[in-house]
């Protein structure tokens, strides 16, 4: 299903409405994708790996299946449309659930980390639901439909932490066998929702012929900031989640108890898009940028204070908050710093980029704890916060976004 040739601002604003409830129904399903490997990943790595600090390989191994996929996936949409696109990437999903599952089956630690970089393949299309809500509305209406999109997500903040909860122990004694059968199958159902999205007009000639080179776009200062803001929100955001369950059970928490505190960190990370979208479009891109930034900075201030649940968990409801903050404004951001016929050329590289360091701290996360203890994790992300924030005060984005 297409739209018109031509949209006025009010079609566009319409039609960005429906596609982006669409969309959330689709998050609310799709989100169960990561809330699974997320809560279980670290858990299944440290039954199967060969040593300690290789336990949050399959984890980091998502994220890797993530960073190669978002160039392609976006290019591919560029050819065949958002609405083929995230079908495709609904199927990718589908095998990916299945393989774990097999591989939980045989006990194979390189086969689940395997399976682990197809979710994150199906990932990297999930993660262009923020840009196609924004794909027709206005420059006004772009940070609301963004982060309606979000919403969904708080759904899914729900939805899969308690399939891990419903399902660990359902097929015994192969624990989690069942949750992977479960993501493939949520996985299916996405499907169906993302049949509904309805892709905008295509490029006219004109437009299509306008796109600039990547590096003369990147010397948009502002486009820089925003890149580099949601590669720190993500990438230290990751760290500190990926580390959590494993910290928690070392600490003598159980399975239920870490599972439930990523339940509250995916809602933190959702839940603020009934308003971040307002907040951004009244105070500025920058400002909310900055905000976000600094919640994180806070969130592994928590941690070191001590060791209890409820630092555990408060910490990560502010990490998912801090996400959700600096996340929605930097990707409004990098909305308003290309044309429609950059599109796709400055989201690949954007989530390339994001999910390229975003791999690099989930692998850190592991080696850190194992070798350097949880108070580690948790320094890293006073400094590199710090100098994310610099950069966007160093650049003029506070005054001009």
């Amino acid at each position: 299903m297409h739209a018109p040739q031509e949209l006025t601002a009010e079609q566009g604003d319409r039609l960005a409405r429906r596609n982006a409830f669409v969309l959330a129904v689709s998050m609310m399903l799709a989100g169960a994708n990561a809330s699974v490997i997320v809560a279980t990943g670290a858990i299944v790595g440290s039954m199967l790996a060969p040593a300690p600090g290789w336990a949050t390989v399959p984890v980091s191994a998502m994220v890797l299946g993530t960073a190669l996929g978002t160039y392609p996936a976006s290019q591919y949409m560029r050819r065949v449309g958002r609405r083929a696109g995230f079908m495709t990437g609904g199927l990718i999903g589908v095998s990916g659930g299945l393989l774990a599952a097999v591989a939980l089956y045989a006990a194979s630690f390189w086969l689940f980390a395997l399976a682990a970089v197809l979710c994150g393949a199906y990932q990297a299309f999930i993660v262009l639901y923020r840009y196609a809500a924004a794909d027709t509305a206005t420059p006004a209406f772009r940070p609301k439909a963004i982060a309606w999109v979000m919403v969904g997500g708080a759904m899914s903040s729900i939805v899969g932490p308690q399939l891990v909860i419903w399902t660990q122990g359902m097929l015994a004694p192969i624990t989690f066998l069942a949750t992977y059968l479960a993501q493939a199958g949520f996985a299916a159902l996405a499907i169906l929702a993302t049949s509904h999205f309805t892709d905008g007009p295509p490029l006219t000639v004109a437009a299509a012929g306008s796109a600039r080179p990547l590096g003369e776009i990147l010397k948009n200062r502002r486009l820089l900031a925003a890149i580099l803001t949601g590669m720190v929100a993500q990438a230290m955001m990751n760290m500190v989640m990926t580390a959590t369950p494993l910290a928690m059970i070392g600490c003598g928490f159980s399975v239920t108890d870490s599972t439930l505190g990523i339940q509250w960190h995916i809602l933190g990370m959702y839940l603020p898009g009934f308003f971040t979208g307002t907040l951004v479009s009244r105070y500025g891109k920058g400002p909310i940028m900055l905000i976000g930034l600094a919640m994180l900075a806070i969130a592994g201030v928590i941690n070191l204070f001590g060791i209890g649940l409820a630092n555990f968990w408060s910490s990560l409801i502010l990490l998912g908050v801090g996400w959700n903050f600096a996340f929605i404004a930097a990707t409004a951001l990098v909305t308003d710093c290309h044309s429609p016929a950059e599109r796709a050329r400055v989201q690949g590289f954007t989530d390339l980029m994001i999910f390229g360091l975003t791999t690099i701290a989930s692998l850190m996360a592991g080696v850190l704890l194992a070798y350097l203890g949880w108070s580690a994790v948790n320094w890293m992300l006073l400094p590199v916060t710090a100098l994310a924030m610099l950069f966007v005060m160093a650049t003029g984005t506070l005054r001009r976004a």
